[in-house]
């Protein structure tokens, strides 16, 4: 079983008493392991589960159909699960998939109200605007304590391959300190980052590259996964909750998804339309493009007018890049050799991309919006962030490589009034006045 840290959260969430306690909602990707994680919790923390996935048991949104009686529904459950026991303060419900059933989302402000039961929902499609185009009764606004699951960071990769504690520790004191990682740790650590490039953060791929080690499985397993999600490319529910497809949309969200690499690949990574056809314009693919965002396949990195803080009101809405929320999933659209590539250093034009979509990928992960600052005179800066309070800048260097966009801005403070840059690469730990720099291991570390 892999360690994960939103553990924490759901026992934190379990055992808090000082206020009354809303329910649970874990929106996430696909193939995350919310429904394991939730289930696994669920059996050491209560005596009674009940769970219901309305994905694949679509007969129980009938329960749901009626009043918000919560005695009703308990009823209606116990005669369509037999065996099923609902015990005051000892059981959960847990509501899978509860996107499927918008009546479903709306009991729980009942369930809530009513304070005998715990309740836990999860969501794939959550956040999909418009997915579900049922009337239902509303959303349970105030009933909800809302935490996204992200797939594994590079810490808790670092507990499924059985990494110590006492390493672990040592790689974050150093990092406090801002002292040198030894030359061993530091070149295991390389290796190790490397990997979990290639392999992401899906449980379902990081199983395979633990109990294989063969790279070639990984690929095909993550093969599998991105042919998954394309199948919910333009799905929704209708006013029936039956599914359906939209086909221009889908054809849409599938052309913009297939044109990611070749978008990152290029010298400047801002989004540019005309790489999925020459014709095509933004207004036919915003939809398709938030669709991706929504969902949280991608993430969109915008560009902004200035750095001054705060960073969200100076980002230009239409200039963005598009980056994958998942690593391995970004290789696996790549060519089937990448990941020998990656971990040999023997790459081609991708070598920015996949270094600059990792940094992305760990910023999301803490939940950071992102920014970068280019302009017309070529002024460039990876990634613009706040840490401790700062505007940062922040330079991604596959191995070596000069900060000189990031050097005049430092050195016009007056123009640009930002005085600190974290530099990210296969470097050891270092500062200086103006400038932090770490090993790409070690990003999962710059918190608030």
């Amino acid at each position: 079983m892999l360690k994960r840290k939103i553990t924490e959260e759901l026992i934190k969430w379990k055992t808090n008493d000082k206020v009354k306690k809303k329910a649970l909602l874990i929106k996430g990707l696909r193939q995350i392991g919310k429904t394991f994680i939730v289930r696994d919790f669920a059996h050491k923390y209560y005596k009674n589960e009940i769970y219901i996935d309305f994905k694949k048991n679509t007969e129980l949104k009938k329960v749901f159909d009626g009043d918000f009686d919560i005695d009703r529904i308990m009823m209606d459950l116990s005669a369509k699960i037999p065996g099923i026991r609902f015990s005051p303060k000892e059981t959960v419900i847990i509501l899978d998939e509860i996107q499927e059933c918008a009546n479903a989302r709306m009991s729980i402000k009942y369930f809530v109200e009513d304070g005998r039961y715990d309740v836990i929902a999860t969501g794939s499609l959550l956040g999909v605007r418009g997915y579900n185009k049922k009337k239902g009764k509303g959303v349970p606004t105030g009933s909800e304590h809302i935490i996204y699951m992200n797939p594994l960071d590079f810490e808790e990769f670092l507990w499924a391959k059985g990494v110590s504690d006492a390493v672990i520790d040592y790689l974050k004191e150093c990092f406090q300190k801002r002292k040198p990682v030894s030359q061993t740790v530091h070149e295991s650590m390389l290796r190790y980052f490397k990997e979990y490039i290639c392999v992401g953060g899906l449980p379902e791929a990081v199983n395979v590259f633990l109990n294989t080690g063969n790279l070639d499985l990984v690929y095909e397993e993550q093969q599998d996964i991105l042919e998954e999600y394309k199948d919910d490319f333009g799905k929704h529910l209708n006013s029936e909750e039956n599914e359906e497809i939209d086909r221009i949309l889908l054809a849409k969200i599938l052309e913009v998804f297939n044109s990611i690499p070749s978008q990152l690949a290029k010298e400047n990574k801002k989004f540019q339309y005309s790489k999925i056809k020459k014709s095509a314009r933004a207004s036919e693919y915003e939809k398709a493009i938030q669709w991706l965002v929504d969902a949280g396949i991608v993430s969109k990195c915008f560009n902004l007018t200035n750095l001054d803080a705060p960073l969200e009101g100076n980002k230009i809405s239409e200039c963005f890049k598009l980056y994958m929320r998942d690593s391995g999933l970004f290789i696996a659209m790549l060519d089937k050799g990448t990941s020998g590539q990656v971990l040999s250093g023997n790459l081609g034009i991708y070598k920015g991309a996949i270094f600059e979509n990792i940094v992305a990928d760990y910023f999301s992960k803490m939940n950071r919006k992102l920014y970068y600052f280019q302009k017309e005179s070529g002024l460039e800066i990876d990634f613009v962030t706040t840490y401790k309070g700062e505007v940062n800048l922040v330079e991604v260097k596959a191995k070596t490589g000069n900060t000189k966009s990031a050097n005049t801005i430092l050195s016009n403070y007056s123009l640009y009034k930002v005085k600190k840059c974290i530099k990210i690469g296969e470097y050891n730990i270092g500062e200086t006045e103006d400038k932090l720099t770490i090993p790409y291991y070690l990003v999962f570390l710059l918190k608030e």
